[in-house]
C-alpha cells in the first residue's frame, strides 16, 4: 500500500483510513485471509492506534474484516451462507423494485436509464472496471428512484457490498462487462416499455450471472472461503 500523508484531526483520520482500506479490500488488493496490523496502518497514516481501531471496527461491521482478540486482524473470507442470504434478500427487493419501476416509468425516468446505459458503454470502451462498478450501483439506484422506492437502494447497496469482491473477480475473469451491460440494457427497455414480467425475468437472470463465478472460485481459490459445515448453510 502506498505511503499515505499524515492526517489531521481524528474524525478525518478514521474516515480516511476506512476509505483507504475499504477500497483496498473491495478491489482485492487486500485479498480474503490477508492479515493487517494496527501498528502498520497507524504508522502509514501517522496516527495513533485508536483511529485505526475505529476504522477496523467499521469494516468489521460491514463483514469485511475479522477482528480477533490477541490475534492478527485479517480480511474476512467469503461465507457461502452469507452469500446465499445476501442474494436471497437482494433478489426479493430487486423484483419489487423492477415491478414498480416498470409500472411507473415516465419520460424522465426513461431518459435517465438511457444516460446510465450510455455511461456504462463508455466504461466498456475505456476498459474501466472501477468506473463500471460505480455505474452498476448508479443504474440500480436509478431503478429505485423510478420505482419511487429510493429506500430500497439502501438494502440493495448493503447486500451488494457483501458480494462486490466476487463481482470484481468475475469481471477480471474474461470480458464480462459487455454481458452485464447487455442485461442492463434489456432491463431498461423492459422498464421503459412497462413490461413488468420481462423486467423481472431479466433482472433475475442478471443476478444469477455470478453463480458460475462463485462455484469456480470456491474450487480454484478455496482459501478465500470460510470453512463451513452443512449445518452452517
Amino acid at each position: 500500500m502506498a505511503q499515505a500523508t499524515q492526517l489531521g484531526e481524528r474524525r478525518t483520520s478514521v474516515d480516511e483510513i476506512f476509505d483507504h482500506l475499504h477500497d483496498e479490500i473491495l478491489s482485492l488488493r487486500l485479498r480474503p485471509g490477508d492479515k493487517i496490523s494496527e501498528a502498520d496502518i497507524a504508522a502509514q497514516f501517522g496516527v495513533s492506534r485508536q483511529p485505526v481501531r475505529d476504522a477496523f471496527s467499521r469494516l468489521a461491521t460491514l463483514d469485511l474484516l475479522l477482528i480477533r482478540p490477541q490475534r492478527a486482524t485479517e480480511v474476512k473470507r467469503f461465507s457461502s451462507r452469507a452469500i446465499v442470504k445476501s442474494r436471497f434478500v437482494r433478489a426479493a427487493v430487486e423484483q419489487e423494485v423492477l415491478r414498480r419501476a416498470a409500472r411507473q416509468c415516465d419520460a424522465l425516468g426513461a431518459a435517465e436509464l438511457d444516460r446510465a446505459i450510455a455511461a456504462q458503454e463508455q466504461a466498456i470502451q475505456d476498459n474501466d472496471v472501477d468506473a463500471f462498478g460505480r455505474l452498476d450501483y448508479e443504474f440500480h439506484k436509478t431503478l429505485c428512484a423510478i420505482a419511487k422506492a429510493s429506500f430500497a437502494f439502501d438494502v440493495i447497496m448493503t447486500e451488494k457490498s457483501k458480494v462486490d469482491r466476487l463481482c470484481i473477480l468475475s469481471l477480471s475473469k474474461g470480458d464480462r462487462m459487455p454481458e452485464l451491460v447487455a442485461d442492463h440494457r434489456e432491463m431498461a427497455e423492459a422498464v421503459k416499455s412497462h413490461d413488468v414480467e420481462k423486467a423481472v425475468e431479466t433482472g433475475m437472470r442478471h443476478l444469477s450471472r455470478l453463480d458460475d463465478t462463485i462455484e469456480q472460485i470456491s474450487v480454484t481459490n478455496a482459501n478465500y472461503f470460510e470453512r463451513e459445515t452443512l449445518q452452517d448453510l
